[in-house]
């Protein structure tokens, strides 16, 4: 018999890492797929993802509500219980032997709690990293302390995680999964994406994905009204603007972004979801990756092209020589960009060595899970 594998998504960014992952789980032997499905997936605000996972092929085995229409931290707590109370249904019909999750999220955060209790091992990928602007860093964290097993994306990651008293034979450095697209996932052309968004990418680009800081207490509209500004230095480029994602504050940055790009129809083109097949098909194309999401950081250098992160919210993270790190001010942000463009930088992101891994870690993840043998007991490892 097989033995159930559930992977959780809660947000479009996190699925498309997921993909490969997913697809071999699907092709194993001796493992059945299942999937767990919530978050912005469901939401109409943020582009009814969900649709995308079903169209690449998956089923959804269970689709759990929990997102209030809210931009507090009280309405993020809240949508965790509401989370917790529908994951613990979920996870009681379907009561996979191992459960899957990526990252630092608090969606993330409130089924791998239910999991822990209700005694389902949980594997978590991209652990031991630190963000230090967000409150993701305590979240992922601390689902590396309810976790069993352990895919981390570096050696550094893998020791900070045995650190935090892991034992070593669960911790795994497979690298990140999102590089498998490098190999194994087709681009779309040029004429395609301009066919698919309905925007004419016809001259040089920027791509830009913007998240509200949330640890530290700055006004996520000004930082992003920063970057608009610095934006408007760059009239000849066309520029792509996805949306944020769901924590406090990312919806107040949405009317932002959605009226300039209304003011600048012909250059600007905003938009809820890229999907990761268009997303990486863009940043192949693009001049230079802006604003402070972690793709910046581990997939984008990949491409050999130039990011540029603004303010604090990735701090700790290891970085490529291709990433340029400023403040969240409009002149920082556009004399960041202004080097990201130069031939000089260029030739930097040319010879930049990526640390995230080679783009092969989700076999590699789907070997472990299929030798483990159902053993499920955690003890401290002490470092002496």
């Amino acid at each position: 018999m097989k033995r159930n594998v559930a992977v959780f998504t809660g947000t479009r960014a996190e699925y498309g890492l997921l993909y490969w992952l997913m697809k071999d789980i699907q092709a194993s032997e001796s493992l059945a797929l299942q999937v767990i499905v919530s978050g912005m997936h469901l939401s109409p605000e943020f582009g009814e993802t969900w649709r995308s996972i079903e169209t690449d092929g998956f089923t959804i085995d269970a689709k759990v509500e929990m997102l209030l229409s809210s931009d507090t931290d009280v309405g993020v707590v809240k949508s965790m219980g509401l989370g917790t109370l529908g994951f613990a249904d979920a996870l009681d019909r379907l009561r996979p032997e191992i459960l899957i999750v990526l990252g630092d999220r608090f969606e993330a955060l409130a089924i791998v709690q239910a999991a822990l209790i209700m005694k389902i091992p949980v594997a978590h990928l991209h652990g031991g990293e630190i963000t230090e602007g967000a409150y993701d860093d305590a979240i992922r964290h601390a689902i590396t302390k309810m976790a069993f097993f352990h895919f981390v994306a570096t050696e550094p990651y893998r020791q900070r995680v045995i650190q935090m008293g892991e034992a070593p034979e669960r911790v795994f450095n497979a690298g990140a999964v999102g590089l498998d697209h490098l190999f194994r996932s087709p681009r779309m052309t040029q004429e395609e994406l301009s066919q698919s968004l309905e925007f004419t990418l016809d001259g040089p680009l920027l791509l830009v994905t913007y998240h509200p800081v949330t640890l530290l207490e700055e006004d996520p509209t000004q930082s992003f009204q920063a970057l608009l500004s610095a934006l408007d230095q760059f009239p000849g480029h066309k520029v792509i603007i996805t949306y944020p994602n769901a924590d406090n504050g990312g919806r107040a940055i949405i009317p932002l972004l959605e009226e300039y790009a209304q003011r600048n129809p012909e250059r600007v083109k905003a938009i809820p979801s890229l999907g990761f097949r268009r997303y990486l098909s863009v940043v192949a194309l693009a001049d230079a990756v802006i604003g402070n999401s972690s793709s910046g950081i581990i997939e984008v250098p990949a491409f050999r092209v130039p990011t540029v992160n603004i303010g604090a919210r990735q701090n700790g993270r290891l970085s490529s020589a291709s990433v340029i790190n400023c403040a969240p001010d409009a002149q920082s942000i556009e004399g960041a960009i202004r080097h990201a463009l130069s031939d000089v930088f260029a030739e930097t992101c040319k010879q930049a060595i990526n640390p995230y891994g080679a783009g092969d870690a989700a076999r590699g993840i789907v070997g472990v899970l299929e030798s483990f043998n159902g053993e499920y007991h955690k003890s401290f490892h002490d470092l002496s």
